[in-house]
Parts: C-alpha cells; sequence; structure tokens
C-alpha cells in the first residue's frame, strides 16, 4: 500500500493511493495533482524522529569523488527540519557555486529495535520512501564529516510522495533509481549497488543505539550529481517506491516546507 500525508483545507490527512487518486481517512476521493476545486500540499509521509544518513555508501560514487570507499558505514544525522514534502522548493544559497541532488532509497523504522541480527532487519522496516538529499558542496570541508549548512539546512531534504509498505517491496536491494533534471535523465544507478546494504545498516545502526518507530535511514546515493540552480524542477524516482519532485528556487524566496 503507497500512504501519503497530505495538507488540505488547512487540516493534516493520512491518506492512501486508490486508483490515481488519494483516499482520505474520512473517506473522500481527491486527485494526486490537485486539479478541480481541492488544493492538495503534499507532506513528507512520514514525521522523521532521527534522520541517519549514508555518506559514500556507493563505490562509483566515492570513485566519482576520488575518495576511498569506506569500511566501515559513514553516518553523520539530520535535523527534522531538513525535511519537506512532494512538490516543494527548496533555496539554493546565494554563495553556492555548485549544489547537487542526490537520490536515495529512504527505509522508515516501524518498531523499536535494539541490537537486531542482520537476518531479521527487514522486520523492524514499515516501508519505503523516495528521498532528495541535497548538497551545497561548497561548505563541505570533509565529505567524512559533513558540516552543519552543508546537510541540515532547512527543507533541503524532499521525502515522498508516498510510504510504500515493507510488505510491498520484496527486494529493497534491487531497485532502480534515477534523477532527472528538466526532464533529462542525469543520474541512474541500482540499490544493490550499495556498500553496506539495508540489513547490514540496520543492525550496524541498532548496535549503537535504539531505533524508534519514525526513524528513517537515507542510504546513499550513487554517481552521477550535476549542480542545479534556480528555475530547475528536479525529480527523484525509485523503481516501485515512487517519483519525488522538488523545484529550485533562490535564497531570496522562502521556501514552502
Amino acid at each position: 500500500m503507497k500512504r501519503a500525508r497530505i495538507l488540505l483545507d488547512g487540516t493534516v490527512h493520512a491518506a492512501v493511493e486508490e486508483e490515481g487518486r488519494l483516499r482520505l481517512s474520512d473517506g473522500r476521493l481527491v486527485a494526486l495533482d490537485g486539479d478541480g476545486p481541492e488544493t492538495v500540499t503534499w507532506l513528507p509521509p512520514v514525521e522523521p524522529r532521527t534522520i541517519f544518513a549514508l555518506g559514500l555508501n556507493y563505490a562509483d560514487h566515492a570513485k566519482e569523488l576520488a575518495f576511498k570507499a569506506p569500511e566501515t558505514p559513514l553516518v553523520f544525522l539530520k535535523g527534522p527540519n531538513t525535511i519537506t514534502g512532494h512538490q516543494a522548493s527548496t533555496r539554493r544559497p546565494a554563495d553556492a557555486t555548485f549544489m547537487h541532488y542526490e537520490c536515495e532509497l529512504a527505509v522508515v523504522i516501524g518498531r523499536t529495535a535494539r541490537d537486531v541480527p542482520r537476518d531479521r532487519a527487514y522486520e523492524v522496516v514499515a516501508g519505503y520512501s523516495v528521498a532528495n538529499d541535497y548538497a551545497i558542496r561548497d561548505y563541505l570541508e570533509n565529505y567524512y564529516r559533513p558540516n552543519l549548512r552543508v546537510k541540515n539546512r532547512d527543507g533541503c531534504t524532499p521525502l515522498g510522495p508516498w510510504l510504500v509498505d515493507a510488505a510491498d517491496v520484496p527486494d529493497p536491494m534491487n531497485l532502480s533509481l534515477r534523477t532527472l533534471v528538466n526532464g533529462r535523465v542525469t543520474q541512474e544507478g541500482s540499490t544493490r549497488d550499495m556498500i553496506f546494504d539495508v540489513p547490514h545498516l540496520i543492525a550496524y545502526l541498532s548496535s549503537i543505539m535504539t531505533l524508534s518507530p519514525g526513524d528513517v535511514i537515507l542510504t546513499g546515493t550513487p554517481e552521477g550529481l550535476a549542480d542545479v540552480v534556480p528555475g530547475d524542477t528536479v525529480t527523484t524516482e525509485i523503481e516501485g517506491i515512487g517519483s519525488l519532485v522538488n523545484h529550485i528556487v533562490p535564497d531570496s524566496i522562502t521556501a514552502n516546507r
């Protein structure tokens, strides 16, 4: 099942996809694109608690950046302020000369978990979503330690549109992903090329700290990064999970969150 959260008439609604439309928890059906009398604002499909982000988790991406692939997961944390929804806008800092997208499989934890063995890791997954974890290359001091300005800016990580139930994704480690900028494909890859797969990440993280429902793991991005500028529309897609659209705006414009 594909689940979503939307804002309609000033009220937040849980919704599910039904025959190309949204079925709200109150029973109403509304259009996905907001055409007609309803104006739908997409929210992130979950309200994240802790957000774990993986750096250099695809060997081709590490090579693209002239880095050696890490021997253990390279993990940093992000604040909930970074998350925004489908069809939202993200600001490009006025002084940035290189801001790039990162198409990533997002893993959403479904229950409290500590010291989860690898062979039981999928049992704690609620579902999967698409993330686009923008980075501002200018502010990066060290790829192994992304600083606050690189990865924790307001609205710098679109998430959605859907949370797809784990039961509906039989093999999350064999999904194609790609990014399009203004309709042109600029990035292609597959989750099978992760250095540390989803079970490994869950086992590793839960050995360090307790995972809780709503925690999100952003699993990294493959090679194919490109600069994006105000006016660009960036679409990140993952097979069977969804297509997430985001719009780049100047820093002078307040981006919707």
